[in-house]
């Protein structure tokens, strides 16, 4: 069973390449540093989930996530509805950077994001020093875990340590919209 940790304590563990679990809004999330190839197929293995789906990076403030981001290829009008939903709980998949990694991106020209307001996440990515990895804690096909007890234990084993603390309440995960036009793909 993984070691409950603080902040003070998780940072680190992420910069080394860790995998942690971590409450978010709605539900119990796993999280790496997304620079870290290693890391993330690390995740990504645990979860059961092909690299193509992409990820959703998470961040405190708008600065860490922008280069992973093209934000001049989104239109003015539809970049101001996005930045006055956040910080809060609303996932937006915006145009990448030529850069951003397909181990992120899925191999995609766009990539989920969101500027989280849950005490936790924006703690935990303040003392990483950027954004994380953020995706539901279970296995492809499994309900996600709404509270610390319902995480898989094969995931609480596997994992490097589980930030202390809950999730915000919300009753399902966070809608992700797509950020040119408003689109749900999940309510």
């Amino acid at each position: 069973m993984a070691r409950t940790l603080a902040i003070d304590e998780a940072a680190p563990l992420l910069q080394r390449g860790g995998v942690l679990a971590y409450p978010t809004e709605a539900v119990w999330g796993l999280g790496c540093d997304p620079d870290n190839e290693a890391a993330v197929l690390r995740l990504l293995e645990l979860k059961q989930r092909p690299v193509d789906k992409g990820l959703i990076l998470v961040a405190a403030h708008l600065d860490p996530l922008r280069r992973w981001l093209d934000l001049p290829a989104l239109p003015p009008d539809r970049l101001a509805v996005v930045l006055a939903s956040w910080p809060g709980p609303h996932t937006w998949v915006m145009p990448a950077a030529a850069d951003a990694p397909a181990w992120i991106t899925g191999g995609r020209d766009s990539i989920a994001v969101r500027i989280s307001a849950h005490p936790v996440v924006t703690a935990l990515c303040e003392g990483f020093g950027g954004a994380l990895v953020s995706t539901s804690a279970n296995r492809g096909g499994e309900p996600p875990a709404y509270a610390r007890g319902e995480l898989d234990p094969l995931l609480d084993d596997a994992i490097d340590g589980i930030v202390a603390g809950e999730t915000g309440g919300l009753a399902q995960p966070t809608p992700i919209r797509v950020a040119l036009d408003g689109s749900v793909l999940r309510f």
